[in-house]
């Protein structure tokens, strides 16, 4: 091949959607050039370092006016050229720029260009069997699994709280490890990564390495590199590991895979759930999803035969699953928030040596401060919402953009002393049940508590440990955590997704309320669940005690038909924001303009742009444009004409606009 044809398409890290051609330069042996090496190149007045993503024979621009390279930084591909395929498909399905899709989860020396390798220590493929007795539902879930270990098949495994689906992870990966290959284990949160990985580092040992954004940013390098070496076996991780660069990947299990913490929010804004199903499908190979509660997209994946369902029915012990409980607290006086009904089973349970969990999913002491004389409100004149009462920090905090205010002796409207909380958080819970249960040890588990290294995998331990007679938190303790000791959980405050705007409110309620259950009576007796409300008649209220989420489900996806909502339709939304409220609006205004003439004979919808459900935040106006179709390639045509126009509006230059392709968060 002639050197001066020889064109490499590199991917850089900047916000243009499109690979950049590049000329080898003289001392390069261009038979020695691969997909996947990452180069050095001029950029402007800069020096920027990228990923070759392709090595073509001819540019669309004249060969005299490419630059060329000035150093090729690896011996060899760094990456696999099948990630490399995975990119790209990734930056077109998400309409985002291929450079910041590549370099998303990347270590920040791999990003810089330093080519200095850790040493890499060589692993045992010493593993320790299992003595667990697994049931027939776990063995027929494995038989299947492991009949398609090397061809592609998405598996939706549905198992109850308890149900013993990490027995069934563990057991599929065993297979994958005989048959050579590597496995990579998603979980949706950090808080879960050392749990899981201490289950998978008890079988498999040193063959096993986590990977999540709080390790140091040298150990993050080191587990790239042994991944990418083949010195491990498995890495149990958080989204970002979804782009190591494994050259045997055998299997991908995905845990709690309906948690909405799975979408990145910021950026690339992708579903790590949906691309680990994309990245198996190109390799052939079979991912595996796993919830008690699973998502509805992949219960309706299901019923269109796109994923092989499994089920896990019955806990893995013989325990009993939890009996639920509606308390009625309708013209009942709350103490703290709290009842007397359950403050009675709090004593009866404490009584028993048992252990409890309050559940509340708000942190803080209350969720408003105001003056009872005037009406006035403590908001954040950043963002269009109340300021959270924080009594430990004696502050008032904006749990938005973290904006922090004194607390406030006076009215400032009025200069009335009448000042007071009203409704009540983790920290106000904390301050009633100390009040009430003088002798017991209570652990606050929330953001607040757990903001140090290492907190929370104490208070973890400690409440395993039974240490702990209460525990008090917010969803953090929902997700995955087994304590054995555990005999009440009551739910304290469980009406606020009854009558939310978001169209998936009750479907994320319905999904916190069972996996919240889901920790009581794991081990030795059947717990019980209590779930305060005041409105103890609705039909969802019902379907939640009766432990029935299938059938909610069901009724849900028929409303959801019914109102062509996802998942029966596609949606995304272009979002924008600035400083002055009428700029984002026109510079939508403008877009839906464009969209309706170029789609008119197209089966879209186009609706906006209207104001974001919380307008105002960080200081900025938030507005948003809603696509909506039944048609998946409609709707991607539909963002293919909206980035060519919106990447050449004068006025685009002015906000910072947005692309979020099956967005989870309407906000």
């Amino acid at each position: 091949m002639n050197q001066r044809q020889t064109i490499l398409k590199v991917a850089l890290n900047t916000p243009l959607r499109k690979l950049f051609d590049y000329l080898p330069n003289t001392e390069i042996d261009c038979a020695s050039l691969q997909v996947g090496m990452r180069v050095s190149v001029p950029f402007g007045k800069r020096t920027l370092v990228g990923v070759i993503m392709d090595i073509a024979t001819h540019s669309t621009f004249d060969n005299a006016k490419l630059k060329t390279i000035i150093e090729v930084l690896d011996e060899s591909a760094l990456f696999p050229a099948d990630l490399c395929h995975f990119f790209q498909k990734a930056a077109q399905y998400y309409h985002h720029p291929i450079g910041e899709v590549v370099h998303a989860g990347l270590p920040q020396s791999i990003k810089q260009g330093k080519r200095a390798k850790p040493t890499v220590v060589p692993t045992s493929s010493a593993f320790q069997t299992s003595d667990l007795a697994l049931n027939p539902h776990q063995i027929t879930a494995i038989d299947a699994i492991k009949k398609s270990l090397h061809q592609f098949t998405a598996f939706l495994l549905e198992g109850v709280t308890g149900s013993g689906k990490t027995e069934v992870y563990l057991a599929t990966v065993l297979a994958a490890l005989e048959a050579g290959q590597q496995a990579l284990v998603l979980v949706p949160e950090i808080s879960l990564t050392p749990q899981t990985f201490e289950r998978f580092q008890q079988r498999f040992g040193n063959q096993v390495v986590s990977f999540h954004s709080q390790m140091t940013p040298a150990k993050r390098r080191d587990v790239f590199y042994q991944v990418q070496q083949q010195a491990v076996s498995i890495v149990v991780g958080t989204r970002s590991a979804l782009f190591l660069p494994f050259k045997k990947l055998g299997l991908i299990v995905i845990d709690e895979e309906h948690d909405a913490s799975f979408k990145q929010q910021e950026g690339f804004r992708y579903s790590a759930r949906d691309l680990a199903v994309l990245r198996a499908k190109l390799l052939n190979i079979p991912v595996l999803l796993g919830s008690a509660t699973p998502s509805f997209e992949s219960l309706y994946n299901a019923q269109k035969a796109k994923y092989q369902q499994l089920y896990l029915p019955h806990r893995a012990t013989d325990v009993a699953m939890p009996h639920i409980e509606l308390l009625d607290i309708r013209h009942n006086k709350l103490n703290g928030g709290l009842s007397a009904q359950l403050l009675a089973k709090i004593q009866s349970t404490l009584a028993n040596k048992g252990q409890v969990l309050l559940f509340i999913n708000r942190r803080g002491y209350a969720p408003v401060y105001m003056c009872y004389d005037c009406g006035w409100f403590a908001n954040c004149h950043r963002c269009e919402t109340r300021l959270t009462y924080h009594l430990h920090k004696r502050q008032l905090i904006c749990h938005h953009c973290e904006r922090i205010v004194q607390i406030p002796s006076h009215c400032p409207d009025c200069n009335s002393s009448s000042l007071n909380t009203v409704g009540q958080g983790t920290e106000k819970i904390e301050e009633s049940l100390s009040a009430q249960f003088a002798d017991a040890r209570i652990v606050r588990v929330d953001s607040d508590t757990t903001s140090k290294k290492d907190s929370l995998a104490t208070f973890l331990k400690q409440a395993h440990d039974n240490e702990a007679n209460i525990l008090i938190g917010t969803q953090i303790l929902a997700k995955g955590h087994h304590f054995p000791h555990l005999s009440l959980v009551a739910i304290i405050d469980a009406d606020g997704g009854l009558f939310s705007t978001d169209f998936r409110a009750q479907e994320r309620m319905a999904q916190l309320l069972i996996q919240v259950s889901g920790r009581a009576g794991r081990v030795h007796n059947a717990g019980k669940v209590v779930i305060q409300t005041f409105h103890p008649e609705h039909p969802f209220m019902q379907h939640i005690t009766q432990q029935n989420y299938r059938s909610l489900a069901n009724t849900l996806l028929q409303e959801r038909m019914n109102a062509t909502l996802p998942p029966y339709t596609h949606i995304a939304l272009i979002r924008a924001n600035h400083i002055e409220p009428n700029m984002p609006m026109t510079f939508l205004q403008q877009v839906q303009s464009y969209l309706s003439n170029a789609l008119q004979n197209q089966s879209i919808s186009i609706r906006g742009p209207i104001p974001s459900i919380i307008p105002k935040r960080q200081g900025r106006y938030h507005f948003q444009l809603l696509l909506q179709t039944d048609q998946r390639a409609i709707l991607h045509q539909a963002l293919g004409h909206s980035t060519s126009f919106l990447e050449n509006m004068k006025i685009g230059k002015k906000v910072r606009w947005s692309l979020d392709v099956d967005p989870v968060e309407m906000i």
